[in-house]
C-alpha cells in the first residue's frame, strides 16, 4: 500500500497555518506552559503527560494520518514575519456525504490572545473548508461564559444556534455548550446569542 503524504499550507496576511512538526515540540511546550492559566478553564483536562515528547510525537503523527484520511485538518499557526508558534486550529470530525460537514477547535497562546491572529485563521480555514474541501456546514462549540470565544465566532460570521447539554468534558467536568455555525452561502442574518 502507498502512504500519500498530503500537506495543507494556507497562507493569511499575518500567519501561515500548517500541520505540525517534530520541530515545534519546544516551542509549543513553551507556550502550552506559559499559557497553561489562560487555556485549563476551557479545555478538556489535560493528561499527566500532555507536554512530553512522546505526546507531542503522537500528536504530529495523528495530524498526518487525519489529513490523509480525511478525518481532520489539525494545524499549528505561525506568525509569517519571525515564524513564532502562536496556537493551533483543528478542523475534526469531518462528515461527508450528505453532511458535508466538520467541526471547529482552536486555542491561542496568552500573550497573542486578543490580537486579531485567531480571527485570521478562522476566516482562512473556513474558506478553505468552504472552497477547498466542498464542505457546506462548519460548527463551533463553546463554554457560555466564554465570551471572548463567543466574540470571536461571532465576528468571524458564526450564528448562534442553541445549546447543547453535557457536550464536552472540561478540566474533568460535563459542560454543556453553546453552539455556533457557519454555513457555505449564508443567508441567515445576525443572530442573537443569549
Amino acid at each position: 500500500m502507498l502512504l500519500v503524504r498530503r500537506k495543507v499550507k494556507i497562507e493569511t496576511e499575518r500567519l501561515t497555518l500548517r500541520l505540525p512538526v517534530h520541530a515545534d515540540f519546544r516551542p509549543w511546550v513553551a507556550l502550552r506552559q506559559a499559557s497553561e492559566a489562560h487555556l485549563v478553564p476551557w479545555e478538556p483536562r489535560w493528561s499527566e503527560d500532555h507536554l512530553s515528547r512522546k505526546a507531542f510525537t503522537n500528536r504530529v503523527y495523528w495530524a498526518q494520518r487525519s489529513i490523509n484520511s480525511g478525518s481532520a485538518v489539525p494545524l499549528f499557526l505561525t506568525r509569517r514575519d519571525d515564524g513564532a508558534l502562536i496556537g493551533a486550529i483543528t478542523l475534526d470530525n469531518i462528515r461527508r456525504g450528505p453532511a458535508q460537514s466538520a467541526t471547529l477547535g482552536y486555542w491561542t497562546g496568552l500573550s497573542f490572545a486578543r490580537q486579531g491572529y485567531m480571527q485570521e485563521a478562522i476566516l482562512a480555514l473556513v474558506h478553505h473548508a468552504f472552497t477547498r474541501m466542498d464542505l457546506s456546514r462548519v460548527e463551533a462549540a463553546c463554554l457560555p461564559e466564554n465570551q471572548a470565544s463567543r466574540g470571536l465566532l461571532e465576528k468571524s460570521g458564526f450564528k448562534y444556534e442553541g445549546v447543547a447539554q453535557s457536550y464536552l468534558q472540561i478540566d474533568g467536568r460535563w459542560r454543556s455548550h453553546v453552539l455556533y455555525s457557519s454555513l457555505r452561502g449564508d443567508r441567515r442574518g445576525k443572530s442573537d446569542a443569549s
